[in-house]
């Protein structure tokens, strides 16, 4: 009995929590979040005494976000200004929208005065497609100045007002034409190449590795990157990658010798005291211990190494202006390094994480162009990193 009064007493504090909720919602002008709040709550046992609350603010947040974007709308009709288009729209899509989340829960009674709750309910369809139209009719004449100019920022511009265009009223007139051309002027191009300041040859694979800018992930809808110039193509900014020097280290097999000691459990045995007896347990049963022994391992280690050390730097080059706009650094790193190892005595006596070395050989070192090629892998990772963190537009 007490489980269920106390359960009883939850669910009216948690409703009364939800009301409340309602009630500052809709006192503090939030109408469309206390609607939805109620309607949440009535979707379930509507009927139920216990949610007449929640019809009541449903009626009174519908009938005060209704005048309030009817006030708004009338407003914009009469200011006549082509910006505000596109809030006529979307309020209009909004006391449409308000009307289809109510619907599925009518009727809603109310009890008390004996009748339903009223939600004057009315047809937007053609103010919709009238809002939708004017609103097409701006946003396409405002790419089209904007598309007059020479400016890039411009295009962009355009382009957001055609991208809009085209959600809302798909293949208006000749939009994915001009999406097309927005993109392609207001995009920065960004012209790719390497130069060699080192003694050594760059393998091919690596320059081309790291032209290939499809392989970086790189996500900037105004960036293009081009390794080989395309003719038609007007190039913004140019992105050297200059090797300074390059460093590999001389092939080494460092090798060391040591002892390793292990206590190991050998089987059992009796156990004896110190009179040199046997101990027995209560049962008369002679007690049996672990044979413990040491066990040693003389370990003869062999390490392999070869490091390849690349120093570059990125220049940002504008090429308008023919000016350097920054430079950047980098460091790139590989290193080849093979252990393996061999002994004498019992390989129990080693760390169980370093048996494996026992199972492995010496393998052929990589030549250098290889190494330089591995090293190319951090080198791009970092050349992502410059691009990802500094823009050539401001």
């Amino acid at each position: 009995m007490k489980k269920i009064t106390l359960l009883l007493f939850l669910f009216i504090f948690v409703s009364a929590c939800g009301v409340k909720q309602v009630q500052n919602l809709l006192s503090s002008g939030n109408y469309d979040q206390a609607i939805e709040n109620a309607v949440s709550n009535l979707r379930t046992n509507k009927d139920k005494k216990g949610k007449q609350d929640y019809v009541y603010l449903l009626e009174e947040a519908f009938a005060k976000a209704k005048e309030r974007d009817l006030n708004s709308i009338n407003l914009l009709a009469k200011d006549a200004n082509p910006a505000q288009l596109e809030k006529m729209y979307t309020t209009y899509l909004q006391l449409n929208q308000r009307q289809e989340t109510i619907k599925p829960l009518l009727p809603l009674k109310l009890f008390r005065e004996g009748r339903n709750a009223i939600f004057p309910f009315d047809n937007y369809n053609d103010q919709i497609i009238d809002s939708k139209n004017a609103l097409s009719g701006y946003l396409y004449a405002n790419a089209k100045k904007l598309m007059a100019t020479t400016d890039k920022m411009n295009f962009r511009k355009a382009y957001n007002d055609l991208e809009y265009l085209n959600q809302i009223n798909p293949n208006f007139k000749n939009v994915i034409q001009l999406l097309q051309e927005a993109q392609f002027k207001g995009s920065d191009y960004v012209s790719v190449y390497t130069k060699n300041e080192t003694n050594m040859i760059i393998p091919v694979r690596l320059k081309n590795d790291l032209l290939d800018f499809s392989t970086l992930g790189l996500n900037d809808k105004w960036t293009v990157y081009h390794s080989n110039k395309q003719k038609g193509i007007s190039y913004d900014y140019g992105m050297v990658i200059n090797f300074r020097q390059i460093y590999i280290s001389p092939e080494q097999i460092k090798e060391r010798e040591f002892v390793k000691e292990r206590i190991m459990k050998d089987g059992v045995k009796k156990l004896i005291d110190a009179n040199g007896k046997e101990v027995v347990d209560e049962k008369g049963k002679v007690v049996m211990v672990d044979n413990l022994k040491t066990v040693t391992a003389r370990i003869y280690e062999y390490r392999q190494f070869k490091l390849c050390q690349i120093t570059a730097k990125i220049d940002y080059l504008n090429l308008r202006s023919n000016q350097l706009l920054h430079s950047f650094p980098i460091i790139s790193e590989f290193i080849f390094e093979n252990i393996y190892a061999t002994y004498k005595g019992d390989r129990r006596a080693s760390d169980d994480n370093y048996y494996s070395y026992f199972d492995r050989n010496r393998v052929p070192f990589p030549n250098s162009e290889q190494m330089v090629y591995d090293t190319g892998e951090d080198l791009k990772a970092k050349i992502k990193d410059i691009i990802s963190q500094n823009q050539f537009r401001n």
